[in-house]
């Protein structure tokens, strides 16, 4: 086996869970072969530079295998080989968002409580005297 298709090779060597999600990737435009933005029909081959752009960061791989079956985790990960500028960029951006504040912990005040409540409600009850916006005289 000479070549194959790029969402069959994603697939295979476990970047996707299926072949439709890989599809769609593909047509999305997440994916590159060397260099260019191709169709889920694509044929990928030995040698190729494959670009995957997932969630934060961009991994790129060369392929240095190809399965036509989904085989177990190791048996996936020996058809590519991770370029070592793709590694330390995951390895930053991994150790930034370790570093990264919790977005929850911003967050000042949470619900209002009942005395919060009927004080909110307190304040604005100077309209609630008035039947209209506007001052009468």
């Amino acid at each position: 086996m000479n070549s194959m298709r790029i969402d069959k090779w994603l697939w295979a060597a476990r970047f996707f869970k299926t072949r439709s999600l890989a599809t769609d990737e593909i047509n999305k435009g997440r994916i590159q072969v060397n260099g260019q933005v191709v169709k889920p029909s694509r044929d990928v081959k030995a040698q190729d530079t494959v670009v995957i752009r997932q969630a934060d960061f961009t991994r790129t791989v060369m392929v240095l295998g190809l399965s036509p079956v989904r085989g177990p985790a190791p048996v996936a990960q020996a058809l590519y080989e991770e370029t070592p500028e793709s590694l330390a960029l995951r390895a930053k951006v991994s150790e930034q968002h370790r570093l990264a504040r919790e977005p929850a912990l911003s967050i000042t005040q949470g619900r209002p409580t009942k005395r919060d409540r009927r004080d909110l409600q307190q304040a604005s009850k100077g309209w609630g005297d008035r039947w209209s916006a506007s001052v009468d005289e």
